[in-house]
């Protein structure tokens, strides 16, 4: 029996987007009632949204041409569908607290308390109960993320992304910047604004898709992320 589990936020008109990134607009285009030509029609019934957003909204994915300019030309549709369908794992680090630092040891740790172990080519998903403690709240921008020595660690493990709940990989002012470099140096990525990742611990290893829009020359894309569990 397959199970999947959801992992990506709602799209929405006025939903948090990090920092000076385009605010998501979502109108109404056109109607039933416009296209069978009821003209004086008292309600109006959706049949296709109008959607003004950033490519970095919501759950989403980035491309490496995103991680630095010398990166021109890396673009999300030019990465290989392989980064985006891989094994997958998610590791326990709810006990972390707002902008604290993810160090190697932490996750060295949390793989060795639930018995995991990262292979080449994984998908490692960082489970910091962010979203339910703050999603909605004036510290949802104040997230824990990986530190510069972290990113680097995961890199020589060769994985193919890792993904958190924050809006950030790492802590803003602190280590994201860097992290973002070191993603784009060593050729990995990440996925930001995940979700229900607390339905991840304790299951083990998983199926992890987050496919994004092939976007031409896109510095990243929402993703519909997901982890399959087969029985």
């Amino acid at each position: 029996m397959t199970e999947i589990i959801d992992l990506s936020q709602d799209i929405y008109e006025g939903m948090p987007v990090f920092k000076d990134l385009p605010q998501v607009k979502m109108s109404i285009h056109n109607t039933h009632e416009e296209w069978d030509g009821e003209v004086d029609a008292t309600s109006k019934t959706v049949a296709v949204h109008k959607l003004e957003l950033g490519e970095h909204t919501g759950t989403h994915v980035d491309a490496i041409n995103h991680m630095a300019k010398k990166h021109k030309g890396h673009s999300i549709d030019k990465m290989p569908l392989s980064m985006f369908y891989t094994e997958g794992i998610c590791i326990d680090l709810s006990h972390k607290r707002f902008r604290e630092l993810i160090e190697i040891k932490d996750l060295e740790e949390a793989c060795k308390a639930q018995n995991l172990s990262i292979l080449e080519n994984d998908t490692i998903l960082i489970y910091t109960d962010h979203y339910r403690k703050a999603f909605g709240t004036e510290n949802w921008s104040k997230g824990p993320g990986i530190s510069v020595e972290a990113a680097k660690w995961l890199g020589n493990k060769k994985i193919a992304a890792f993904g958190v709940e924050t809006m950030s990989p790492g802590v803003s002012g602190i280590s994201n910047k860097e992290v973002h470099h070191i993603c784009g140096e060593m050729g990995f990525t990440h996925y930001e604004n995940m979700v229900n990742l607390y339905k991840l611990i304790g299951r083990g290893r998983f199926r992890f898709i987050g496919l994004p829009l092939k976007i031409k020359g896109g510095t990243g894309s929402p993703v519909r992320a997901v982890a399959i569990f087969e029985s």
